[in-house]
């Protein structure tokens, strides 16, 4: 049998192309047998790596440096813009001072990434274009039913249309009999008159013919003229015919009357895939929002709470211990960061691992198998709220020290990307002190914060644009002054803000409309908000120490 041409349920041999492969040059890709490998490393080359078949690709391969070729590039510099060196390269002078990171942890870094990646794109990214083809692959199917059923919309509102107009036409041609009947009338009693008339007429003229012949004196004498009384002819009646005076046809107000036709209209929806968030379906606010669940969590205040995964949620207080616990309230983990202070704010990154801002220490701290290190470390400015991105950017809120200015940082890791400060016009977005501010992202990327002093809700687009501010609604039972202190959103791009002194929960529109509160679930001083993968809030009752779990989508 032809073993080059024939399908094969075994890996040969790359050099002999007929044994089975036991071995890879983990360096060339090769697949080696036993008594090839000798053959394949017998140039000399020092750079062979042979391993066991089912071990390969198991080994790095570094670079070569181009200034010392005899080595591999094992590190890259940090100052040099991650360009890749040796170890001869950092002891010259050119990189004399600088930082370097080891290849092995950028390659591990970048393998999750590539790993997270490949995990996105197939079970996210690439169903949502295989359902955006179905989509229109269905809309091109029904397009022909479609605008037969607005032909035959018009065709029916033709129809009625003539049957209208012979309604029209006969309620007209009876209207035309009625009239005719009225004329006949008219006409009719006149010519009775006339005639009654005549016939007295000719019985005076055969009188006066028979007094004429006669010559008897007393009827000649008694004779009375009745001249006078038939010279009084009636008026002579003239009525004339009625006339239809047809209205001149009107194409255009015809058209227009008749009906109208919308203009094609391509509308371009804008479709943002959330990776964390698979429902993607139009979801409607309930009537009623109901009380699914209340966890005790122990804390005299509580300020956040944050789910993950597997129904385990995260929350934190005015003490120094993180907490974890399930849906039914089971104290699952506790976490105490190193800093004498309660963290400002908590988060979660895409890998599970708790973000926290140390206030006294001025830095974003990363807490991971239970030891913590610090991630970002600020001078001049003291990190206040924070929330980790869709993409993996993190999100930190800041004031300076002398509490006069706030803003926005968007950092990829350590490396900060973007600040977000002012407005078009100059003006300062935030208020100037650290006091309860709290940060979200939508999932239209626009930037939510949660800004108590400033008595608003400010939302800026991912390009940092400011795109509007909220208020507060004007209500009869909520007149007191808005102060948002809690903020999160849903799969819709709704925008959820807790009014603590009221007792209440805003429900915003991506646009920042109102749309209603959650007033009811027995709701006291809710302030940090979340959600999970299925629309539910989660809200902290702050005095009370409780999260409350609240259903308020259908």
């Amino acid at each position: 049998m032809d073993t080059h041409s024939s399908a094969q349920d075994v890996h040969r041999c790359d050099l002999c192309e007929t044994a089975i492969v036991h071995s890879y040059c983990d360096f060339c890709h090769v697949n080696l047998c036993t008594p090839c490998i000798g053959k394949h490393i017998s140039d000399g080359y020092d750079k062979h790596k042979i391993v066991l078949f089912k071990e390969r690709r198991s080994t790095l391969i570094y670079p070569p440096c181009e200034i010392h070729p005899h080595k591999n590039c094992d590190l890259q510099c940090e100052d040099c813009g991650n360009i890749f060196v040796c170890s001869s390269c950092t002891a010259s002078k050119q990189h004399k001072g600088h930082n370097f990171v080891e290849v092995t942890e950028v390659y591990k870094t970048k393998k999750g990434v590539i790993k997270r990646d490949t995990k996105d794109l197939e079970n996210h990214i690439s169903p949502k274009y295989e359902e955006i083809a179905l989509d229109l692959e269905n809309q091109l199917v029904s397009l022909d039913g479609g605008y037969e059923k607005l032909t035959t919309t018009i065709s029916k509102q033709g129809e009625q249309w003539h049957r209208e107009i012979d309604i029209v036409i006969n309620k007209m041609k009876t209207e035309i009999s009625e009239i005719k009947e009225k004329h006949r009338d008219i006409l009719q009693k006149h010519l009775n008159e006339i005639k009654q008339i005549q016939f007295l007429i000719k019985e005076t003229l055969q009188t006066i013919r028979k007094i004429e012949k006669s010559t008897e004196v007393s009827p000649t004498i008694e004779y009375s003229s009745k001249i006078r009384e038939f010279s009084k002819v009636p008026p002579k009646v003239q009525v004339s015919l009625p006339t239809f005076i047809p209205k001149p046809i009107d194409h255009d107000k015809l058209y227009s009357l008749f009906g109208y036709i919308t203009p094609l209209s391509t509308a371009t929806e804008e479709n943002v895939l959330s990776l964390n968030q698979p429902n993607n379906f139009v979801r409607e606010l309930l009537d009623e929002p109901a009380l699914i669940t209340t966890i005790q969590t122990g804390y005299e205040k509580l300020r956040f709470v944050i789910y993950i995964n597997d129904d385990k949620i995260w929350t934190s207080g005015e003490t120094i211990d993180i907490k974890c616990f399930n849906i039914k309230g089971s104290l699952l983990q506790t976490i105490k960061i190193k800093s004498e202070e309660r963290p400002n704010a908590i988060a979660v990154n895409s890998d599970g691992d708790i973000l926290c801002c140390d206030g006294t220490e001025g830095t974003v701290n990363l807490v991971k198998n239970g030891q913590t290190e610090e991630l970002i470390t600020l001078t001049e400015w003291t990190p206040n709220q924070l929330c980790a991105t869709s993409i993996g950017d993190l999100l930190v809120i800041m004031y300076s020290d002398d509490e006069t200015q706030s803003k926005v940082v968007r950092y990829s890791g350590s490396t900060e990307k973007q600040t977000i400060q002012f407005d078009d016009e100059g003006k300062p977005l935030y208020s100037g002190n650290g006091y309860s501010k709290y940060i979200t992202e939508n999932r239209n990327h626009d930037i939510c914060v949660a800004d108590s002093m400033a008595c608003a809700v400010v939302v800026v687009n991912q390009d940092g644009k400011l795109r509007w501010r909220y208020t507060g609604h004007p209500s009869v039972t909520k007149n007191e002054v808005f102060k948002p202190v809690g903020i999160t959103t849903d799969s819709q791009s709704r925008i959820l803000t807790a009014n603590s002194h009221k007792h209440c929960i805003h429900i915003l529109d991506q646009n920042g409309q109102f749309l209603r509160y959650i007033d009811n679930c027995d709701l006291k001083n809710p302030c940090g908000l979340c959600m999970d993968n299925n629309d539910n809030l989660f809200v902290c009752e702050f005095f009370k120490g409780n999260v409350k779990k609240i259903k308020y989508l259908k």
